[in-house]
């Protein structure tokens, strides 16, 4: 990620992909929930699982590094938009 994406909900809740290149704490209190677990398989492979934002089971893959960035890449696509103005905020 060459870059840090803030999405600014309406009701004032960030989200974005933690990096430590951030510092948060100017943006007051701080929650850091994990989007997705990337855990070895009993066979040796990798998932990428984001069902804490409601998201898919990526995977498997060989290696772990390729989970993360299957998992980036989703958080990015799918989970790092700004909502439209038709829907409600996510809670």
């Amino acid at each position: 990620m060459s870059g840090v994406e803030l999405v600014i909900e309406a009701d004032g809740r960030v989200r974005m992909i933690y990096s430590e290149t951030v510092d948060l704490q100017p943006l007051g209190e701080i929650a850091i929930c994990r989007a997705s677990h990337v855990e070895p398989t009993a066979d040796g492979h990798w998932t990428a699982d984001l069902s804490p934002v409601d998201g898919p089971i990526l995977g498997p893959f060989p290696h772990r590094s390729a989970a993360l960035r299957a998992e980036v890449a989703w958080l990015q696509q799918h989970w790092l938009v700004p909502p439209s103005a038709d829907e409600p905020a996510n809670d």
